[in-house]
């Protein structure tokens, strides 16, 4: 074992351009990062101390303090669970169904409403907070839930917790993610998604939780609590994984909380993974296209870099990435096929550099399971004997 805790934070949509097949999801020219940067005065000296601006042209950097790369995606699709699963070793063959065109089927809604009691509103296609403006006061005043979906394959439900009330949202959830179990209905996530406030004033909560399905084969994450190592998960970890693997779960709301409960988990003494996400990128700023507001939650992240960097002991590694795009210049308001950074730190490494371009995400994951000493996963290849 040459590390006794690492520590993988995943930065949620800061692809760094677009990858190969970008054109097959009608993505050619997406790079989130690339276009923050040339729309914004982006300020991360310490970021760019880590290599993290030279994985967009995968230009040498003689002063940087880490080593640094890219990540080519491998799975179909480009949403959090084929991501995340690629990460951890997984190979998604086939991506899961949506229903961006057409909607749910009527069968599933009727079914959806006859086991809930509750009208569905919605069933569309639409960005989260504009279908909330749009039908959030219907919704109040019918007491129905809005039902709608992405070019992802989710299926979200929103709701105002002062007409149903959260536990009654996550029913709902749980009944409508039995539900899509059925081969051909079969999203890969159910979303709640409460919301507060008054009509034209509504905003979205942290209240949401997602309804994954269980990874069919095990992961990295699984081969290391066999091992009986610790795998704690920060955010939405748990819920894309639905559990699987994990033995710690802590609960954060944002990209702040998160970053806290990092910092709180480093002063733990552990041996394993630390494994968090952090979510405002996607959810706050690149569905909603927010260019400033993306740009100033990188630079919130830089200001904590530092503070990271120094809890990490001599026998830990840091590791920094993405699980796709969600370019806030490009069109529409979904994801972006794109590259991903990869940053490894550790206070030991003699000689920082640019390693060769990942030729799958799941190279991260094999590199984390390679130093425990635990089972290799389906796919990907360890880099740690590159890092010295």
């Amino acid at each position: 074992m040459k590390f006794k805790r690492i520590f993988l934070v995943v930065c949620d949509s800061l692809g760094v351009g677009e990858a190969i097949n970008a054109s097959d999801y009608g993505d050619s020219g997406a790079n989130t990062l690339g276009h923050i940067i040339e729309k914004t005065d982006l300020f991360i000296p310490n970021l760019k101390k880590l290599g993290f601006v030279n994985t967009l042209t995968m230009s040498g950097n003689g002063e940087t303090e880490a080593y640094y790369t890219i990540a080519k995606p491998i799975n179909n699709g480009k949403d959090t669970l084929t991501g995340h699963y690629e990460i951890m070793g997984l190979k998604v063959e086939h991506p899961f169904v949506s229903f961006t065109e057409t909607g749910f089927p009527q069968e599933l809604i009727r079914e959806l409403e006859q086991r809930t009691g509750r009208k569905v509103l919605g069933n569309k296609a639409a960005s989260g907070t504009v279908i909330i403006d749009e039908l959030g006061e219907e919704s109040m005043r019918c007491g129905g839930i809005i039902v709608y979906t992405s070019a992802d394959s989710v299926l979200q439900i929103a709701a105002h917790e002062d007409i149903v009330p959260l536990p009654e949202l996550y029913k709902i959830c749980e009944i409508a993610r039995e539900i899509t179990t059925k081969p051909e209905w079969k999203v890969g996530r159910v979303i709640a998604r409460p919301f507060i406030g008054k009509p034209g004033k509504f905003k979205r909560t942290t209240n949401r939780h997602d309804y994954t399905l269980k990874p069919d084969r095990p992961t990295v994450l699984n081969f290391l609590a066999e091992q009986q190592l610790n795998v704690i998960s920060i955010g939405k970890i748990f819920d894309i994984f639905a559990g699987e693997g994990i033995n710690k779960k802590v609960t954060s709301g944002t990209n702040r909380e998160g970053i806290d409960k990092l910092l709180d988990i480093m002063d733990k003494n552990f041996t394993g993974l630390c494994f968090a996400n952090l979510n405002d990128f996607d959810t706050l700023y690149g569905h909603r296209r927010d260019v400033e507001g993306y740009a100033n939650a990188i630079e919130e992240l830089d200001v904590e870099i530092p503070i990271i960097m120094n809890k990490l002991n001599n026998d830990d590694l840091l590791i920094i990435t993405a699980d796709h795009g969600n370019d806030p210049t490009f069109r529409g308001t979904d994801h972006t096929k794109e590259n991903v950074p990869v940053i490894l730190y550790s206070r030991v490494f003699k000689e920082p550099k640019m390693l060769p371009a990942f030729n799958t995400f799941a190279d991260i994951g094999a590199t984390i399971a390679d130093n425990f000493g635990v089972r290799k996963p389906e796919i990907g290849e360890s880099v740690l004997d590159k890092l010295i």
